[in-house]
């Protein structure tokens, strides 16, 4: 009965003709030939080998490669090594051992958190924790936990702030922090990496604190709609910002409600999850303007502010898939590949009410790759990889270097930015060989992927 069913869904979704460099190709099931998914998945594998070896040329030991002048780039005053780290479980999902195991060895040998500087807890959170527990993970070595642990101790001084919210910034060798004034992303954005660190070491405290964060967050949404707004004051729990969305300062905050429910079996993070996905699509989903997007709105009205979308909110459509929405998931791809098809890349930010772009930068994001290989692992349709392969093959013709690859300042140029953000290996290129490379190398059921696409294996009971 399920086949029929999926079929009936699929065939609700008109298919759409879309134009990249010069030919036009339909998105739609079986009309072009085939795509080879084994000669993809090696392209995006040389892709990945290509990129790291202009980091280990030009940035080795530093937190990222600038591949336009050749130089690294680091986010503090001491590297935190934020590319190996951040690539590292990608390594061994792609079988990279030989660069693997360089990669452990910089890693376990010279990564040292003892540093007197403020961090972001959210990026250190998501890319340092985040990529040294799967790293454990998937690599079995316990100097991975023991830096993960270090590192999670390093940051929980964050927390203590009135309501429990956390700060945005703490010092990593003095505990002292700032940033009152956050966001849900940086606020909700703990609970997968801190819950898995308290599976492994037998503590709770740390799925403790990241759930209070979460659910202080959650029980301060608007009475009214059931949505959060954009900005909060961590100490007295005030709204400082009442726009609504699914996007950069909020989007992940949604992701982790329903991965959590998921990964932990958390009755309080699905039932947030199952009143806010009512919410979202009551006030935020807008089908005026052809095909499905999501908007901004007053969070206490619900009244729309602005037809903007963008990079990050491309995410969406694998939230609704990986929530049981295939209907809406499969028409809010469609819209997120008509954001990248309109200047050959993805830019930023666009109104899509005008479908005109924005903001026209391409920082190498992997939303709507990501969002993609959760689309074809739900319906397995040629349609999805053929959008994977256009998007990674953009990537290959308008940011490939010869030492890595540069964002796109403007999307309506083409002019090239010198950064390769460390997400590029940990996000943008794990998803793009998975969608190709599937089962053979992970198990999508048997894993939930963090926001930088970290794999937390999902344990029975």
């Amino acid at each position: 009965m399920k086949i029929p069913v999926l079929l009936c869904l699929l065939a609700l979704v008109p298919a759409f003709s879309c134009q990249h460099q010069g030919h036009s190709s339909t998105i739609a099931g079986g009309q072009d030939t085939l795509v080879n998914k084994a000669a993809m998945a090696a392209e995006v594998r040389d892709a990945f080998i290509h990129a790291w070896n202009g980091y280990v040329k030009y940035a080795w030991g530093h937190d990222e490669l600038m591949p336009l002048s050749k130089q690294a780039h680091d986010w503090n005053p001491h590297s935190l090594l934020m590319t190996p780290v951040d690539g590292y479980d990608t390594m061994i999902l792609m079988g990279l051992k030989s660069q693997a195991d360089s990669a452990k060895k910089l890693i376990l040998d010279s990564l040292d958190f003892n540093q007197d500087f403020y961090v972001s807890n959210f990026e250190t959170t998501i890319r340092e924790l985040g990529g040294l527990i799967a790293a454990f993970e998937w690599d079995g070595d316990s100097g991975f936990l023991k830096k993960a642990t270090g590192l999670a101790t390093r940051l929980m001084p964050a927390f203590r702030s009135p309501t429990g919210m956390p700060y945005r910034y703490v010092n990593l060798s003095t505990g002292a922090t700032r940033g009152n004034i956050s966001n849900p992303a940086e606020v909700g954005t703990m609970l997968i990496e801190y819950g898995t660190l308290s599976r492994l070491t037998g503590n709770p405290r740390y799925y403790q604190v990241a759930k209070k964060a979460m659910m202080t967050l959650y029980g301060r949404r608007s009475r009214i709609t059931g949505l959060v707004g954009s900005a909060i004051n961590v100490n007295n729990g005030k709204w400082i910002g009442k726009e609504s969305s699914i996007g950069g300062g909020t989007d992940s905050y949604y992701e982790y409600l329903l991965k959590s429910a998921i990964l932990f079996g958390d009755t309080d993070c699905r039932n947030a999850w199952d009143h806010s996905i009512i919410a979202i699509n009551r006030y935020l989903a807008d089908t005026t303007y052809g095909g499905l997007w999501y908007g901004h709105c007053e969070m206490d009205s619900g009244k729309i502010t602005g037809t903007y979308y963008g990079a990050l909110d491309a995410f969406f459509a694998g939230s609704l898939a990986l929530g049981g929405d295939l209907t809406r998931a499969e028409q809010l791809q469609a819209s997120n590949f008509r954001m990248w098809e309109l200047a050959g890349i993805e830019p930023e930010s666009l109104d899509y009410a005008h479908m005109k772009i924005l903001d026209g930068t391409y920082e190498l994001r992997p939303e709507n790759l990501e969002s993609c290989y959760y689309l074809y692992h739900y319906t397995h349709a040629e349609k999805y990889l053929r959008m994977a392969k256009i998007m990674f093959e953009s990537i290959q013709r308008y940011c490939r270097t010869d030492a890595g690859y540069a964002a796109v300042k403007d999307v309506r140029n083409m002019t090239p930015e010198d950064i390769m953000d460390s997400f590029f290996l940990a996000e943008t290129l794990k998803y793009a060989y998975l969608i190709f490379a599937g089962d053979k190398v992970l198990h999508f059921d048997q894993v939930i992927f963090n926001t930088e696409a970290h794999p937390m294996k999902r344990i029975p009971g």
